[in-house]
């Protein structure tokens, strides 16, 4: 085959050119930190960088459905501890108003303050989280009493809020207002929680003189049963705070392998930055010799 000058330019412009691509490479390269811009850069390295930005992002969704059962546990725990306070201040009051050498008005006294407890209960029972009622099981947008302390939604103690947390991996993160107020009972519309009934009744001895060391024994049977649920919401919590603390490592495990996957080694860049350079300024020397010389050339 004849070599003519023609081959030699197009192959010089062709090689140079190439030369310019790779070099144009390494420069995107180092200033963006990313091995690839387009996916065809690297496929498998694209492909890879696809699953572990789902990966990470999953796993920051799961982090935030955390984070959110947290806040209801949290606000449910408080509420909780309220009740508990409500029903140790009762007790206190039965025990003072057993006492015989209470009188009628010290007594009528002591129901003034049951009757306030037993309203500031009802409120208790009726709290809500972000515009949601925590006791109301899936009808959060209802309340879980009524103002004289019956329920007012049918309650069903297998109402159970579902949180994921994982794959695979869901949690219960309420506390239903039967299993609480109704000592785990289903109760229908209109009939009054156990636990307020505890308090209709202890307000109806004080102001009758009698029978008053009875309503010892249901405010103990209303904190046991508050203390289970609470060791129940407790053991919840612990989870939560152990599935938080994995998805948070985890969170740090796919970003780095993320970032191994996807980010240039600088130093290794630089390099093969200038040894393109060199290849690009060598072919640029090599392809001034090869072009064929002008009438200038000659005149010289």
């Amino acid at each position: 085959m004849r070599v003519t000058n023609n081959i030699l330019i197009n192959n010089m412009m062709r090689y140079i050119s190439s030369n310019l691509n790779r070099m144009d490479k390494y420069q995107q390269q180092l200033a963006t930190g990313m091995k690839i811009s387009v996916p065809s850069d690297d496929p498998v390295v694209a492909a890879r960088a696809l699953k572990l930005r789902t990966d990470v992002s999953q796993v920051e969704q799961y982090r935030r459905n955390v984070n959110d059962a947290e806040s209801w546990i949290d606000i449910t725990e408080s509420t909780l501890n309220n009740i508990q306070d409500v029903l140790h201040r009762a007790r206190e009051l039965a025990v003072q108003g057993n006492n015989g050498t209470m009188t009628e008005t010290d007594r009528i006294k002591i129901a003034e303050e049951i009757k306030q407890l037993k309203n500031q209960l009802i409120n208790l029972a009726n709290t809500t989280y972000a515009g949601r009622q925590i006791f109301s099981g899936y009808k959060t947008d209802t309340k879980l009493l009524n103002d004289d302390g019956t329920f007012a939604i049918d309650v069903l103690n297998t109402e159970r809020i579902e949180y994921e947390i994982g794959i695979g991996d869901s949690i219960n993160i309420n506390v239903c207002g039967g299993d609480l107020f109704n000592y785990g009972n289903d109760a229908q519309v209109n009939n009054k929680a156990k636990m307020i009934e505890v308090f209709d009744k202890f307000i109806e001895a004080l102001e009758l003189g009698e029978n008053i060391g009875e309503s010892i024994t249901d405010l103990d049977e209303a904190m046991d049963n508050l203390l289970r649920v609470r060791a129940d919401l407790g053991a919840r919590a612990n989870r939560l705070e152990l599935t938080a603390n994995r998805l948070d490592s985890d969170v740090i495990n796919f970003t780095m392998l993320m970032s191994q996957n996807e980010n240039v080694d600088m130093a290794e860049t630089i390099m093969k930055l200038k040894n393109e350079e060199n290849v690009y300024r060598a072919s640029l020397a090599g392809g001034a010799r090869i072009i064929m010389p002008t009438l200038v050339d000659f005149i010289r």
